[in-house]
């Protein structure tokens, strides 16, 4: 099933239990879905690479919206933005820990012939395509840059 078709079934879960949080958040997701689907240059289609770029974006979003709330006092605010978060993260695929991470560059390093930080740009692309959802661009970051060194 495809990524749109697992949301849109969600979502009928959602309105089922009348779980607003969860189907709001859905119904954003799929609305950003459907806008990338029918952007100019998309030819009607969505990879799952480019949908999960969109989800993981999504989460970021919320999570750092989570953190100016809390930030500022609103806790209500801050609690639904990471609910959100929460569901729209059941469509990721699952976490990997630091050390496989570390793993997955280094082979990618490996593979790519890369030398110095001269090479992380190539490195970064290979690896954050490889490890889109699965990992933090942050901790990808840091750990190309300890490993080049």
């Amino acid at each position: 099933m495809d990524l749109l078709a697992e949301i849109s079934e969600q979502i009928k879960v959602a309105m089922k239990a009348k779980n607003k949080v969860t189907l709001e958040a859905l119904r954003g997701v799929k609305k950003e879905l459907l806008e990338a689907k029918t952007s100019k240059g998309a030819n009607g289609e969505l990879t799952d690479e480019q949908g999960l770029q969109i989800l993981v974006k999504l989460v970021k979003q919320r999570k750092e919206s989570a953190t100016i709330f809390t930030q500022q006092g609103r806790d209500d605010l801050a609690t639904k933005e990471l609910e959100e978060a929460k569901a729209i993260e059941q469509f990721l695929p699952e976490k990997l820990s630091e050390e496989d991470v570390k793993e997955i560059i280094k082979n990618i390093i490996d593979e790519s012939g890369a030398q110095s930080m001269k090479d992380m740009g190539k490195v970064m692309g290979l690896a954050s395509k490889k490890l889109a959802g699965q990992a933090d661009g942050k901790l990808i970051s840091s750990i190309v840059r300890s490993v080049l060194n």
